[in-house]
């Protein structure tokens, strides 16, 4: 998930256990420990205790997962069954009662009559017997570890039996209990009590379960309420909006709450006098707990002091230097127990005692929920407050200030300008429908040119975030038009993002990614040139003049984005039009430099329309660096953004994904589902991409025929650039492999002028591979050869990998088996390591035809190369992509230090790129299997 105001996970700096389990790596530590134990033969027991929700039950699952290659068992407490005398001990023991014959006949007999099996009344000491007995036998075969959840629910004849067995435990078999408080059964038993998490460790996953970004202040306000306990700050973000979390300090005006803990917070809240419950009402919509504040709204809305006295009975709230309630869910539960009318008062009471100069923004927004009427003194607060909120909280938290300043505005024209605002904001905040409301609202209201400008290009925004491609380009066109009457900076803006809309296959009618460059080409220049018009100058002459004419240009717009001073508004703009043209450019660090950037900057502001299309472009490029299992984890993002946002864009990171790591079922099924849904919508997004996945799902699995005609259909319009343009060279695979060279040479062509015009290793590696395949003897060697030299220098792992796979297929077919095995091998380490599936399977068949029975599995480190906790820390910052200044500052040691660090990691690891770190280290500390390259300390 994401998190919020730049955080990353991958850069989650935050005491994160080896499960992602954050704040835990003691508690993990403690547990690797025990199935160290127990897999040496040892017995072990831990009771692990603390409150509700403090995440005991996720440690249980650790250990589950910890435990491969033992038998787990799990016994889950109940509180309906606390009267059934064994039915927990029927958990624990039905899945190894076929040992039971092995029992002696004494503790067979008391364990059958346990479970009602045999008639008479269980002797408890041959019960406990019975069980160790089981637990044994199960044992000799494989370690056992028996894991109890909610232990405090166990019938008392089940907990009684398991306090005997934990004193008497013996063999390679584990006993770990998950419980609130330990009773006497547990008693001197090795405990692992669990507390909350640190405030640092409890903000990242607070964050890790949000989608969009929190205001501070709301942050700060959950994370002291919660305590420390992580269900507490799980369960919170369910249910609410990016908005209503970031824009009205996070207490939402109607928001329906169904939880047991907040039915308990209402309980008690209606047991309380009523002025005390008013009171509890002003705390709870006072969000930065200020006691003196509370108490002076109070005292306006006439509620006394002795008020307080009857609430320091319950387990609700606590008055001290600030007022915090004991529960996230408390303070929601006192809110939603006020009327709107009662909610209005409280509002009113708390702007009264506001503080106009330290917090203009609390009043505004105090002030806007008291308002029954129009109010242009409160809109024009609001309106003030936005871009302050954006700061604090990003787009969600602007836009809810400006929806409510709209809404508050008495006058038509002015109301109708900061609608369109409002609807602005709501669109990059991910929520089109507020959006189309508020669009509704300014149209019906008098109109300019410049509203209608702004108009047309927020419904061609919006249509092309919704995959409309019937409609995106004319109506970004239309809005470029109408500006161009206006100002030339936002319609060379619209003509850019109406070129973006085009190369990604939207078309209105005849007009195409061509159409659009003669049009953007003939627009004025602002007399100011800025980073986005000279990137709209080169992806013009780029499909105008073609790519020896475009690509100087387009590179240096591109470098201007990725090395320059582009302000954080205009990247957010153009940024997905950059990474895009990286592609176009085979330039393969700025394609991951750019696509870094613009995931985390959407994150950061919240432009929750923005990121599902920044993350597919970053997913695609961690896949080309054979960075699968990064790729995964932004799948499972853009699914959850996807979800909150309602976009319609198709999933093309999963389809792409599936297609790589060669799961043909669901990655044609994804394919399909694709091309129907463009074809519904009229041609668009995602149609190439399809296609171009379907020939490298192809290709990986060996069905060339199959490869060949999804890349022709890939690259049928090349004047759309992107992945019509990377599906040239499965087209010139799966043609030769088809033996159909004729079909491959003019694609070699179109492919051998890109690279020559790029000029990057990527592209330059790319071409002499494919010329490579349609070349013979020592020519095509040369050129296998240069294509490894080249790729290796480059950030696109998957590619350096096919090259040497398709280099050993070659060697093999010159009947020169012990070089084709030394490519192959390399191939099928690297492919493997990477999770490439299709490919890694033909790898290794390839392999076996060579005489080698058995891939060999990668070189592990020893444990003498095994990384430091310092320079595992180092590679994996250096993974995800920060400089050696930048990780430097972090760790506060010096670039040079960094450098060194890492030409140690890269030694260990075998490897010779940062690039090639993605696939050597995975996401945990043990040491990671080695590739078989040449090692060079990295510069």
């Amino acid at each position: 998930m994401i998190g919020s105001r730049g955080h990353d996970p991958e850069l989650d700096q935050h005491s994160v256990g080896p499960a992602g389990l954050t704040g835990r790596r003691t508690e993990c530590r403690t547990i690797d420990l025990l199935v160290e134990a127990i897999r040496s033969g040892q017995g072990r027991v831990l009771v692990i205790h603390g409150e509700a929700g403090v995440g005991k039950t996720a440690l249980l699952d650790y250990l589950d997962g910890q435990a491969s290659g033992c038998r787990v068992v799990r016994v889950v407490g109940s509180q309906p069954e606390l009267d059934f005398a064994f039915a927990g001990l029927h958990q624990l023991c039905a899945p190894i009662l076929h040992h039971l014959d092995a029992l002696a006949e004494p503790q067979r007999d008391a364990l059958l009559t346990a479970f009602g099996m045999r008639a008479g009344s269980p002797d408890p000491f041959l019960t406990g017997l019975a069980v160790l007995g089981l637990l044994s036998e199960a044992a000799g075969r494989r370690p056992v570890v028996c894991l109890v959840d909610d232990y405090q629910w166990l019938d008392r004849a089940t907990a009684r039996i398991l306090g005997f067995v934990a004193r008497r435990l013996a063999d390679a078999v584990a006993l770990v209990c998950a419980v609130r408080v330990p009773g006497t059964e547990l008693a001197g038993l090795p405990r692992l009590p669990i507390s909350g998490l640190r405030e640092a460790d409890a903000c990242a996953l607070l964050e890790s379960a949000l989608v969009g970004t929190l205001d501070s202040r709301a942050r700060d306000l959950i994370v002291a309420e919660a305590h420390g306990n992580p269900l507490a700050l799980l369960e919170l973000p369910r249910g609410l909006t990016p908005e209503q979390l970031a824009g009205g300090f996070w207490l939402p005006g109607a928001t329906p709450l169904t939880d047991r803990a907040e039915e308990s917070c209402r309980r008690q809240l209606d047991a309380l006098p009523g002025a005390s419950r008013r009171l509890l009402q002003v705390a709870a919509a006072e969000p930065s707990g200020d006691q003196l504040m509370v108490w002076r709204a109070a005292a306006r809305l006439g509620i006394p002091a002795e008020a307080a006295d009857p609430v320091a009975g319950t387990r609700l709230v606590r008055f001290g230097t600030r007022v915090r309630f004991r529960h996230p869910l408390a303070r929601l539960a006192a809110y939603h127990s006020a009327s709107p009318e009662e909610r209005r008062r409280v509002h009113a009471a708390l702007a009264d005692v506001s503080d106009r100069v330290a917090d203009p923004d609390l009043l505004a927004w105090h002030r806007a929920a008291a308002a029954r009427e129009p109010d242009e003194d409160v809109a024009a607060e609001l309106e003030r407050s936005a871009p302050r909120a954006r700061a604090r909280g990003g787009l969600p938290a602007a836009s809810a200030f400006l929806e409510r300043a709209a809404q508050l505005t008495p006058d038509p024209d002015r109301r109708g300008i900061r609608a369109i605002a409002a609807a602005e904001a709501k669109y990059q905040a991910g929520a089109p429908d507020a959006a189309a409301t508020l669009m509704a609202m300014a149209a019906t209201e008098p109109q300019d040119e410049p509203v209608r400008a702004r108009l047309s290009l927020l419904r061609g925004r919006m249509a092309f975030r919704a995959g409309m491609s019937g409609q995106s380009v004319g109506l970004l066109l239309d809005g470029a038009v109408r500006y161009e009457r206006l100002d030339p900076r936002p319609a060379r803006e619209s003509y850019l993002e109406a070129l973006s809309a085009a190369l990604l296959g939207h078309r209105a009618g005849p007009v195409g990614p061509v159409e659009v460059a003669w049009a953007a080409r003939g627009a004025s220049s602002p007399s100011r040139r800025d980073a986005s018009d000279r990137l709209l100058d080169g992806m013009a002459t780029l499909i105008i003049d073609g790519y020896p004419a475009g690509a100087p240009a387009l590179q240096r717009a591109v470098g201007e984005f990725r090395h320059g001073e582009v302000s954080e508004d205009e990247q957010l703009r153009c940024l997905f039009a950059a990474t895009g043209s990286a592609v176009d450019l085979w330039d393969d660090e700025s394609w991951r430099a750019l696509s870094i950037r613009q995931v985390r900057l959407a994150r950061a502001a919240g432009a929750l329309s923005l990121l599902p299309f920044a993350l597919c472009q970053r997913i695609a490029m961690h896949l080309h660096a054979g960075e699968l299992t990064t790729a995964a984890v932004l799948v499972r993002e853009f699914t959850a953004v996807k979800k909150v946002t309602s976009a319609a864009l198709p999933d093309l990171g999963a389809m792409l994904l599936a297609a790589w790591q060669g799961r043909s079922r669901e990655a044609r099924w994804l394919m399909d589902e694709v091309v129907s849904d463009m074809a519904e919508r009229g041609r668009g997004f995602g149609v190439a991409v399809a296609h171009y996945a379907g020939s490298v799902l192809h290709n990986g699995l060996g069905r060339h025929a199959e490869a060949l005609a999804s890349a022709e259909l890939a690259v049928r319009h090349p004047e759309e650039l992107g992945f019509a343009n990377l599906a040239l060279a499965e087209l010139i695979e799966a043609a030769v492999r088809c033996a159909r060279p004729e079909r491959a040479a003019p694609a070699l062509r179109r492919l051998t002028e890109i690279a020559e015009a790029a000029g990057t290793a990527w592209a330059l590696g790319v071409a002499a591979r494919s010329r490579a395949l349609l070349s013979e003897g020592a020519a095509a060697e040369r050129l296998y050869q240069e294509a490894i030299t080249r790729l290796s220098a480059a950030s696109v792992g998957a590619e350096l990998a096919r090259a040497h796979l398709l280099f050993g297929e070659w060697l093999q077919s010159e009947a020169r088996p012990g070089e084709a095995r030394e490519q192959l091998q390399v191939a099928h380490d690297m492919l493997r390591r990477m999770e490439i599936g299709g490919f890694g399977d033909r790898a290794g068949r390839q392999l076996e035809a060579t005489g080698t029975r058995r891939a060999r599995p990668p070189r592990v480190a020893s444990a003498g190369e095994a990384l430091t906790e310092q320079e595992a820390h180092i590679a994996r910052l250096a993974r995800a992509g920060l400089s050696n200044p930048e990780i430097g500052a972090r760790l506060f040691i010096s670039a040079r230090t960094v450098q060194y660090h890492l030409g140690k990691v890269f030694t260990k690891l075998g490897i010779t790129s940062r690039g090639q770190l993605q696939w050597a280290l995975p996401g945990r500390r043990e040491p990671v299997a080695a590739g078989s390259v040449t090692t060079a300390v990295p510069g």
